[in-house]
Parts: C-alpha cells; sequence; structure tokens
C-alpha cells in the first residue's frame, strides 16, 4: 500500500516544482487581484471606507442580496436533491437530456439567462402574463431575484449530490427496509446523513453564485434603490461615476461576508464527516 501511495505522488513532478507552480498561479489569479482589491478600499482611510460601504443604497443592497442568495440557495437545496435523485434512481425516458440541461447555466452567458428569465416571467412572458393578473409580480421584484439566483445556483447542487448518489449502495435503503424503518426514515437516518457534506458543498456553492451574481439580476430584478438592487450593482454604479475607492470598499464587504458564509458552512461539512466516521 505504502509503495501505491508513493508511485501516485510521483506521477507529477517533485514536491517543490509542483508546490511552486500551485503557488504561483493560485497567487496570480487570487491572492493579487483580491490584495488589489483590499488596498485600493482601504487606501481611502476609516471614514471615508465607513461612508462608503454604511450609505443608505449599500446596507440595503447587502440585505436584498444576502437574504435572495441564501433563500435561492435554500431551494436551490430542496430541488437540486430531488432532481439529483431523479436522475439516478428513476430511469426515465430522455434523461440523458435532462441531465444535460442541468450544465446549461454554466455555459449559458449570465446575461442571456436573465433576458430568457424576463421573456418568461415579465408581464407579457408566458408565466408573467398569467402570473400578473392574479397581483403576483413575477419580475422586476424580489421573486424575479429568486428566481434568478435560483436558475444559476441549481447546478452547482445536483453536480455535488449526484456523485454521492451514484456511488452510494443501494442495499443500504433495503437494509433499513428489512429493519422496518419506513420510506421516509431509510432516507432521514441511513441517506441523508451521507448525502449531507455533498449537500452543504453544493449549498454553498449556489450561495456563493448568488452573492456574487450580476448578468442574470440585473434583467429580472428592475434594479430599484434600496427594493431590488444587488449589490454586485452598486459597485458597478460606483465604477460608472469613477469612484474607485468605494467600489473598492463595498466590494470588500461583499468579499468579506462571501468568506465568512463558505468558512461555516466549510466548519459544518467539517462536523458532518467527523459525525459520520464516529
Amino acid at each position: 500500500m505504502a509503495m501505491s501511495n508513493n508511485a501516485r505522488a510521483r506521477i507529477l513532478p517533485g514536491f517543490g516544482p509542483t508546490l511552486g507552480l500551485t503557488l504561483a498561479w493560485l497567487g496570480f489569479v487570487v491572492l493579487i487581484p483580491v490584495a488589489s482589491l483590499l488596498l485600493k478600499g482601504l487606501a481611502i482611510g476609516p471614514a471615508e471606507f465607513w461612508s462608503a460601504v454604511s450609505g443608505p443604497r449599500a446596507v440595503a443592497s447587502y440585505r436584498v442580496t444576502l437574504s435572495s442568495a441564501l433563500a435561492a440557495a435554500t431551494v436551490n437545496g430542496v430541488a437540486g436533491l430531488l432532481v439529483a435523485w431523479m436522475l439516478v434512481r428513476w430511469p426515465f425516458p430522455g434523461r440523458r437530456i435532462v441531465d444535460a440541461l442541468i450544465d446549461l447555466p454554466f455555459a449559458l452567458p449570465a446575461a442571456v439567462g436573465g433576458i430568457a428569465l424576463t421573456a418568461v416571467f415579465g408581464p407579457n412572458g408566458w408565466i408573467g402574463s398569467l402570473a400578473y393578473p392574479l397581483g403576483l409580480r413575477t419580475a422586476y421584484s424580489r421573486i424575479g431575484l429568486l428566481l434568478a439566483m435560483t436558475f444559476v445556483g441549481l447546478p452547482y447542487v445536483v453536480r455535488s449530490v449526484q456523485p454521492v448518489l451514484e456511488d452510494l449502495d443501494p442495499e443500504i435503503e433495503e437494509a433499513a427496509f428489512a429493519l422496518g424503518a419506513t420510506r421516509w426514515q431509510s432516507f432521514a437516518h441511513a441517506v441523508l446523513p451521507i448525502l449531507t457534506p455533498a449537500l452543504l458543498s453544493g449549498f454553498a456553492l449556489a450561495l456563493a453564485r448568488g452573492i456574487g451574481e450580476y448578468g442574470a439580476v440585473i434583467f429580472i430584478s428592475g434594479n430599484l434603490p434600496l427594493e431590488t438592487e444587488v449589490t454586485s450593482l452598486v459597485v458597478t454604479i460606483k465604477l460608472d461615476q469613477y469612484d474607485y475607492a468605494g467600489a473598492a470598499a463595498v466590494a470588500i464587504v461583499m468579499l468579506a461576508v462571501a468568506l465568512l458564509l463558505l468558512l461555516a458552512v466549510n466548519l459544518l461539512q467539517g462536523r458532518s464527516r467527523a459525525y459520520q466516521a464516529a
């Protein structure tokens, strides 16, 4: 076993060159841009920084963005689990087509997705024309934000859960049935704990995508200040006004929020894995 592990470790070049290339690439793609953002935003001083990040429009955009992203990630957590279960456990005609369509938000430009959603859920759209007479604004509202963030985040949950489901032995469920468990008890106590780390990973990715989404939401949200304006749009507006430092300051806040949320989800994943191991 030790020789096998050593052989796998030596497939790539030595540890030193591999580590150096990894750190260099990580620094070039991630660390340097983030460091430049921090320097730009913090260079204006504490008073101006606080003024930029605590304005009414900025604070409202934080609330709108975070609440909408959390709601969309929660919806995707449930819907993504159901879709992954359907694709893995229920053979049906056209399953390969449905499986391919799941990745459409990955390949489709976000702006195109936003235009398509607006065309469907807008006042004159197929669904919007039926919803608006009932008083349900499916576009240019918080519902539109939820739809856009759900659209772009669903594949992350499905693709995180699907491989785990494929490797999950159906005999686990059969054993639970044999012991007298109901279908729900079998799922809740035998299957869900195994899927939880993957589900949390997909939830975190969908949440992060929703927080940073721009192209899909600006078309369907209406961009109403203090109501449906997301933080990414506030940053863009500041850039259009040549307020680069203010834009960087607001971006730093969202960067910190995204990192804290991802850290919290990763800690939950670690506890879930430790619980399973125990």
